[in-house]
């Protein structure tokens, strides 16, 4: 081989490893995808007038709220708040002051007795839905009594309705099931309000709330009375597939079901997050005030 032709080759050498280096360049890395939303978005308690007693105070309700919200990290710490419940034979009872001649079904009481809970709930950051039993009073006026004396809190995201007691006295321990056209409608209603405002609506059964209009609407399932923590998680996964996409929410920690629950490790924390393994979208877990004072800290 003659100088001339090692130079070459030495040249086509250098070249085809110029070349092969330019086809293995590492590919460009591409850019993190944000974090997923966290699948438990709301973790709290329900609150009634009559599900526990003595009534807790409202640091005692702040404890228990994030005890139960702690369960799940990145959760919104909320509560399900009652402030209309229902009075046989068809009446709401509001619970602050107002006129009752001037509305039909509706009564009120002497005091105001949630202002305290929500500015204690508002320096908080604790969330707030605001919720009725309504009877057969009418949606449009609970709605506007309801968020016209508490909206202005920040700690209020929407307003909900238990259709198990929405003119029950029509149907007997099971309420009117809610259409398509009056979930639109009262969810209109709330977004009037503030457009942020989210409604739920809650039932036992999936058939009692709306069959096909989702909106933005919350979808909220309370059953009980059921045999096991298989058969209640077999339920919820259900009604999250019915309502699917939209959030759904379940109450759990009911006396009923007490003989199961109560053999859990931690019964808030392991019965929710076998609800939520079930259920693809984000969903809330929300522990009944019945109950609270067995599973999560007061003070």
């Amino acid at each position: 081989m003659n100088a001339r032709t090692f130079a070459g080759l030495t040249a086509l050498g250098a070249a085809l490893v110029f070349a092969a280096s330019a086809c293995f360049r590492p590919l460009p890395v591409p850019p993190a995808k944000p974090p997923a939303a966290p699948h438990v978005l709301f973790a709290g308690v329900r609150s009634s007038a009559y599900g526990i007693k003595p009534f807790p105070g409202p640091s005692e309700w702040e404890t228990a709220v994030r005890a139960m919200s702690d369960y799940y990290p990145g959760s919104t710490p909320v509560a399900v708040w009652i402030v209309g419940r229902f009075n046989r034979p068809r009446t709401c009872r509001l619970e602050f002051p107002g006129v009752a001649t001037a509305v039909t079904n509706v009564q009120f009481t002497d005091a105001d007795k949630h202002e305290a809970y929500l500015d204690a709930f508002d320096r908080a950051g604790i969330k707030v839905f605001l919720q009725v039993e309504p009877g057969n009073a009418d949606m449009k006026t609970l709605i506007d009594l309801v968020l016209g004396r508490y909206g202005r809190h920040p700690c209020v995201i929407g307003f909900g309705v238990d259709v198990e007691w929405y003119r029950e006295a029509d149907r007997p321990k099971a309420g009117v099931p809610v259409d398509d056209a009056t979930g639109r409608q009262w969810e209109g209603w709330v977004k009037a309000h503030n457009p942020s405002y989210r409604l739920f609506i809650k039932h036992w059964n999936q058939l009692w709330l709306c069959p096909t209009y989702r909106g933005d609407i919350v979808f909220v399932d309370d059953s009980q009375i059921v045999k096991s923590a298989d058969a209640l998680v077999a339920e919820f996964e259900a009604f999250g597939k019915y309502f699917k996409p939209n959030v759904v929410m379940f109450q759990i920690g009911y006396p009923s079901d007490r003989p199961w629950w109560s053999r859990l490790a931690v019964p808030p924390q392991t019965l929710g997050q076998a609800i939520a393994a079930k259920v693809e979208q984000p969903c809330g877990i929300i522990w009944v005030d019945f109950t609270l004072k067995e599973v999560l800290p007061l003070k």
